[in-house]
């Protein structure tokens, strides 16, 4: 085997793992473009803020839980928490199905979040690949969820018009339960690669480096929640229709990924990921100052927007990555949970930020505090130390793929 390819094992970890993201992933986004216009038919809907706790509850609720799950995948293996992750997922789904007011809705989605495997799903991701070829794993894993977004756009007010929001929820479960069959075709790593006994191995996941990472990711997810309460007001602005607005984000989604392929492929094979890294977040920072001066004009509203997605699409896979190559093995799934502990809370908190600062200083407020932020970033990840890729994993041994000979 050519050490400079992905062997077919990686790769169907590779597929198999973003299969699951992508499934659990398109239940979640189908609730989101039409769950506000719904929640005012439910008892107590009519109250804005409890819409909002419906809507931010899952973060909040995955960010208590990333770290705990990650730790007990170290200790118990990853195959069972990602099962245990997926029946509570379902579970809070099919509560929410029968919500007839918002409270019950609020508890649901609370127990959606509660299901926080997304740290074990990427540290099993970096069990089973080299170093050298992680970065097309989380690629890979991002670009189905860009898909699983792209494609609720355009089927959640289908199917909402066809089956209502129950069926929306009740669709989210059946897509957990599916995910299952998908996780039991995934090879399990053997427990001796994950932590000993009696350590959670979060000393570890506090390196220096990883806070760096943990920080970045805080900011890509807090800016990107912030942007779109006010995005989606710009284009109607411009004269677009909420229920055509589909055609505006899936056109630029997926043309972000043909801009996103010779990134992540420069990333990997040339060992680039810090470059890389550090000039998607200048794409990141330049299309929030611009979009701060587009207005309602629709060309440049798109231009801007492939701009952002380009950056959030590498971003989304080398910064995981890198977190995999800092991280000792023994604290991987800690690591990844601290991780997607601070992705998380960046949802969370760009949701209500925005909001407070739409309401005083209107959308040019909210690009413009998005912009500084990511300025921020930039000077916090410049003096990072680069990171190598070698062709075995963290123990010395022949990395997953590879053939053993004893």
């Amino acid at each position: 085997m050519q050490p400079d390819r992905m062997s077919r094992a990686e790769i169907r970890a590779g597929v198999s793992l973003a299969g699951i993201f992508g499934l659990r992933m398109l239940g979640l986004f189908l609730i989101l473009p039409v769950f506000a216009v719904h929640a005012a038919h439910l008892s107590g809907g009519d109250n804005l803020t409890l819409v909002g706790a419906a809507l931010g509850a899952y973060g909040l609720t995955q960010a208590v839980l990333q770290i705990p799950f990650g730790i007990a995948s170290d200790r118990w293996g990853r195959r069972p928490l990602i099962i245990i992750g997926l029946l509570i997922f379902a579970a809070g789904s099919f509560l929410a199905a029968s919500a007839q007011d918002i409270w019950t809705a609020i508890a649901g989605r609370s127990l959606q979040g509660a299901g926080a495997i997304s740290s074990v799903v990427v540290a099993l991701a970096a069990d089973l690949t080299r170093e050298g070829h992680r970065t097309k794993v989380m690629a890979m894993i991002g670009a189905t969820i860009g898909l699983a977004f792209a494609l609720s756009l355009v089927a959640a007010p289908v199917l909402y018009r066809s089956i209502g929001m129950g069926g929306l929820f009740s669709l989210t479960g059946a897509l957990s339960l599916a995910a299952i069959w998908v996780v039991l075709r995934v090879p399990e790593v053997p427990l001796h690669v994950h932590a000993s006994p009696g350590s959670t191995g979060l000393g570890a996941a506090l390196d220096p480096e990883l806070l760096r990472l943990n920080a970045g990711i805080f900011i890509l997810h807090m800016v990107q929640m912030a942007m779109f309460v006010v995005v989606p007001g710009l284009l109607i602005d411009a004269g677009l229709a909420l229920t055509e607005h589909w055609k505006f984000y899936l056109p630029v989604v997926l043309a972000s990924f043909a801009l996103m392929a010779p990134a992540v492929l420069l990333a990997d094979r040339r060992n680039q990921a810090k470059a890389v890294m550090l000039g998607s977040i200048f794409l990141f920072a330049g299309s929030q100052v611009a979009f701060a001066f587009a207005g309602s004009n629709l060309v440049l509203l798109a231009g801007f927007a492939l701009a952002f997605f380009a950056a959030f699409n590498v971003l989304e896979a080398i910064i995981p990555s890198l977190v995999t190559r800092i991280a000792p093995a023994r604290a991987r799934g800690a690591a990844i949970g601290v991780y997607n502990t601070t992705q998380t809370l960046g949802l969370f908190v760009g949701g209500f930020a925005g909001g407070w600062i739409a309401e005083h200083w209107g959308a040019s407020g909210v690009f413009g505090a998005c912009a500084a932020l990511a300025v921020f970033w930039l000077a916090l990840a410049a003096p990072m130390r680069p990171v190598g890729s070698r062709p075995v994993n963290d123990r010395g041994d022949p990395a997953f793929g590879e053939q053993r000979h004893t």
